[in-house]
């Protein structure tokens, strides 16, 4: 009722009233700016309209003057009943430039964090601005909209962190009317409530801190109160994803989907007599054999298994053949060739890739919906957390990415030279990357990196019944 009932031009912005005027046309280079905001210093409406008329009046008077200053024509009728001095007047009402804020409003966290997302310097994935809103959302919820960014504190971003202690996992979905501060509270004396792991709750808190040095870096804070708070996390970062043992490898790959289903699609987990070749067949058989990331296979163009060199590659790039917009890597270490393993050719990944072209697909995996978030990869990774639950292969701290792992054991277990397995996996290193020397020459040729794929044997799993 109260937004319905505001006057035209009246804002609420946090807790306080503003008016916003639209500068006209032939003022805005005069004033350096398009519209002109005032506080009307109040949360109640009705002192906001009886303020209002005066604050428009003064704002025509400014928007006047400038007109006067630079000789254009004015309406007298609005500048007589200032003081004769012009100067003074005019240097008293100088406007500030467009995209400053006025000394009696006080930048919110809310609006601050909401500047930071909307920074257009920051090319940000789908997903790591997902992840930023998400630390947003907790942060105002926790700390409040309408604080003022100047006011946050040592004491504020303790507290966030002692709520994402015992915040529980999907407390959005378990608890939907409770804030973060009273699901935390559930979940500490309840204490058999699963909550969010340290390392995500370290995740959040960065996204907070980086926060606050962009803050810092624009002066709007003198310091970051944030830096250095950090949970201890029990877990070595060696041990947070395991690779698939031989059982659970056995158990995905002899699914009905490889076996033999009802279709590919809701039926994929029902014995039957068909046998797709689609994108829930490939991605995961690639990750075996590659140990691409997920968001690398499923991006990948129809263009992107072609002949290097006279080796079948799959190439990981942002950059396209055929135009798409849609590829981002993690690291620049991530691009890369990676030869095709010769199961993969056995299982028909070249048969399927040139398909694809011939009949006109961008994508080589146009299949994967791109689900509520917009992204390929995070539909897939839920498709897949059911494939393993429903085909038995479940175990603690395995997912997707565990494919990967399983790619650097058998890396290892071949003894593949360090460099070209960094290579392979996209992966970098504090120092072998960086050092000078890596900048000399061109790398690896293909047929160095063919051989050493070539070696890997994958004697842990059989998929000897996929072979066309």
């Amino acid at each position: 009722k109260l937004l319905r009932d505001l006057p035209r031009g009246v804002l609420q912005r946090g807790h306080k009233l503003y008016y916003r005027h639209t500068v006209p046309a032939d003022a805005q280079r005069l004033l350096n700016r398009l519209e002109i905001w005032r506080s009307l210093r109040t949360d109640s409406l009705a002192v906001a309209v009886r303020r209002l008329p005066s604050v428009v009046a003064r704002i025509e008077l400014e928007i006047e003057h400038a007109r006067a200053m630079a000789g254009l024509p004015v309406d007298s009728t609005l500048i007589r009943p200032l003081n004769d001095d012009l100067s003074v007047r005019v240097v008293e009402i100088a406007p500030s430039p467009p995209t400053s804020i006025q000394p009696d409003i006080p930048l919110t966290l809310g609006e601050a964090y909401r500047s930071y997302i909307n920074d257009p310097t920051r090319a940000w994935s789908a997903n790591t601005r997902e992840a930023y809103e998400t630390s947003r959302k907790l942060a105002i919820a926790v700390i409040g909209e309408a604080t003022p960014l100047a006011s946050v504190s040592r004491t504020h971003c303790r507290e966030l962190l002692n709520v994402l202690r015992f915040l529980p996992a999907n407390a959005g979905k378990l608890f939907p009317k409770l804030s973060p501060h009273e699901a935390a509270d559930r979940a500490r004396l309840r204490g058999d409530i699963k909550i969010i792991s340290a390392a995500n709750a370290n995740s959040l808190m960065s996204n907070m801190s980086s926060f606050l040095n962009w803050a810092v870096n624009e002066d709007l804070l003198a310091r970051n109160p944030a830096r250095g708070l950090r949970l201890p996390d029990p877990v070595n970062k060696r041990d947070k994803r395991l690779p698939f043992e031989r059982e659970q490898l056995h158990a995905i790959f002899n699914a009905p989907l490889y076996r033999g289903c009802v279709d590919g699609e809701r039926g994929y987990n029902k014995v039957g007599k068909q046998r797709p070749r689609n994108a829930r067949f490939w991605v995961p058989l690639i990750a075996l054999f590659t140990g691409a990331r997920l968001g690398e296979i499923c991006q990948l163009d129809a263009t992107d298994i072609r002949t290097v060199d006279g080796v079948d590659c799959i190439v990981v790039s942002r950059r396209s053949l055929n135009g798409t917009t849609d590829k981002h890597l993690k690291t620049t270490a991530s691009d890369r060739l990676i030869p095709v393993h010769p199961t993969l050719i056995d299982c028909g990944l070249l048969h399927f890739a040139e398909a694809k072209r011939k009949g006109g697909e961008k994508k080589l995996f146009d299949d994967i919906e791109v689900g509520s978030t917009g992204s390929r990869p995070v539909a897939f990774s839920k498709w897949f957390t059911q494939f393993l639950r429903a085909s038995g292969a479940v175990r603690s701290r395995t997912s997707f990415h565990s494919f990967r792992h399983s790619f650097r054991d058998e890396l290892r277990a071949a003894r593949i030279d360090h460099d070209i397995a960094l290579l392979l996996g996209g992966w970098t290193t504090g120092s072998s990357r960086s050092a000078v020397h890596e900048n000399y020459g061109s790398g690896y040729r293909v047929d160095a990196l063919n051989d050493a794929v070539r070696r890997l044997s994958f004697d842990q799993v059989d998929v000897r019944h996929l072979v066309l």
